[in-house]
């Protein structure tokens, strides 16, 4: 190893301590911690007691019955856990830590949660390293020592990212084939809004497209059983799922995109482009149309250029780099969820080896997102408002919404753009981004 890996690996490896200790000891001294994995957690212990979890009054007598609700814990934590959006095929996953006691259950979400993000940075490393060991080793501790929040609430998106990365690592290097296509059907299962993309583009790109349907079938066979399992126990769970999807979303709802939001502008402020477009014109009306617009022609560029082009492990990274930030922009995501970011790191260290024009762009606009989505970053500047005793309405207070709210998705749109040209400007036959191609495995 040479100094230059070296270097990268430390520079790793202290975003991974950073990552570990901040986080553990925010997660023990929060008010909220473990707040949304007691959502997936108590939602399927009231499955499995035969109770229906997308009833919050339902949910709420399960969550208080199995010792959910601690002292001293607010109105808003049971409030959070007994309105339950995800969709009924996640039980295949969270129910098998239902049938753990909660003490345990958490502990073992939480070292998937901080094992997995490590072992999905140093994947992500391996491969950038051999372009651009240093600029990956800096992009990677961005991203670890950033994620204290996942470790504090025990989001999923904490082992769907993991699931995601190592499922691409599987696929385009061609190793472990049947790692990747469960990883990549349990990420489907769990969120399928922060998989589907990195899934649509393994279907769409020729040379994987077998890998992208076996994963499809090994997720209706993980889903089926649970989603029967939800019918018979709630048989109105789709009703309740979308009456409990409109409630976290209406107008100052805590998913709200909006300026008016009692939840998406704090700490893991929500980060797709229906945040920004409100400051606008906060009316869903104006808001999710341009959204859908915007990301649905970045999303048909890309899939036309993966089409047309021959699969090669540089024109997979790239094409990644444009899906991980375009994930986060068309539909409700956190700020946590950009820790899918962490895909776009091979490309930006191949961009950045190969000195093509736009290279450095493509890498200053990693490295904001980063930034702009990360969680030291975010609590910084929350603090700085928080403290500065501005006016709260009028033009200050508007102002001050906008500096909070913007840069995320406004460096998620400029980033996936900027990796997008360099897609479509890339010659997989006659490449100047060059990436080894590993020998086919199992």
């Amino acid at each position: 190893m040479n100094k230059a890996r070296r270097d990268g690996l430390y520079l790793l490896l202290l975003g991974a301590a950073i990552f570990v200790l901040f986080g553990l000891a925010l997660e023990r001294s929060s008010s909220f911690a473990m707040m949304d994995f007691k959502v997936v957690y108590f939602s399927a212990r009231c499955l499995a007691e035969h109770c229906d979890p997308y009833s919050v009054s339902d949910l709420t007598r399960s969550f208080r019955a199995n010792g959910g609700l601690q002292p001293g814990d607010s109105a808003k934590v049971e409030s959070n856990v007994a309105t339950y959006v995800y969709p009924p095929n996640a039980f295949a996953v969270t129910a098998l830590f239902g049938m753990l006691p909660y003490p345990v259950a958490a502990a073992l979400w939480l070292l998937l949660t901080l094992g997995g993000l490590i072992l999905a940075s140093y994947l992500m490393w391996t491969v950038a390293a051999d372009s651009a060991p240093v600029l990956a080793g800096a992009l990677v501790f961005l991203v670890l020592a950033n994620s204290e929040l996942l470790v504090i609430v025990g989001n999923a998106a904490g082992i769907v990212v993991t699931l995601c990365v190592v499922a691409a690592w599987c696929f385009v290097r061609q190793r472990f084939a049947i790692a990747g296509i469960l990883c990549l059907a349990l990420a489907l299962v769990l969120k399928p809004q922060d998989a589907g993309f990195v899934w649509l583009y393994f279907l769409l790109a020729g040379g994987y497209r077998k890998r992208a349907l076996q994963t499809l079938g090994v997720a209706a066979i993980l889903s089926i059983p649970a989603v029967l399992w939800v019918a018979q126990v709630a048989p109105h769970w789709s009703d309740e799922l979308r009456a409990n999807l409109a409630a976290v979303s209406a107008r100052a709802g805590n998913n709200d995109p909006g300026p008016s939001s009692s939840g998406a502008h704090g700490l893991g402020m929500v980060a797709d482009l229906q945040a920004g477009l409100s400051l606008i014109r906060d009316d869903p009306r104006f808001y999710n149309p341009i959204s859908y617009l915007v990301c649905g022609a970045l999303l048909l560029a890309g899939a036309v250029k993966t089409l047309r082009t021959r699969p090669a492990p540089a024109d997979a990274w790239l094409a990644l780099a444009v899906i991980a930030p375009l994930t986060m922009l068309p539909v409700y995501h956190r700020q946590y969820d950009a820790k899918l970011l962490l895909l776009a790191i091979p490309a930006c260290a191949m961009l950045w080896a190969a000195r093509r024009p736009g290279s450095r762009l493509a890498t200053v606009l990693t490295a904001a997102a980063l930034l702009a989505s990360g969680d030291i970053p975010s609590a910084l500047l929350i603090t700085l408002i928080n403290n500065a005793h501005l006016p709260a309405t009028g033009f200050i207070a508007q102002l001050l919404t906008a500096v909070q709210v913007l840069p995320t998705p406004l460096t998620l749109l400029a980033m996936s753009v900027a990796f997008l040209w360099m897609y479509a400007r890339q010659d997989s036959e006659d490449s100047s981004v060059k990436t080894p191609q590993p020998a086919a495995g199992a």
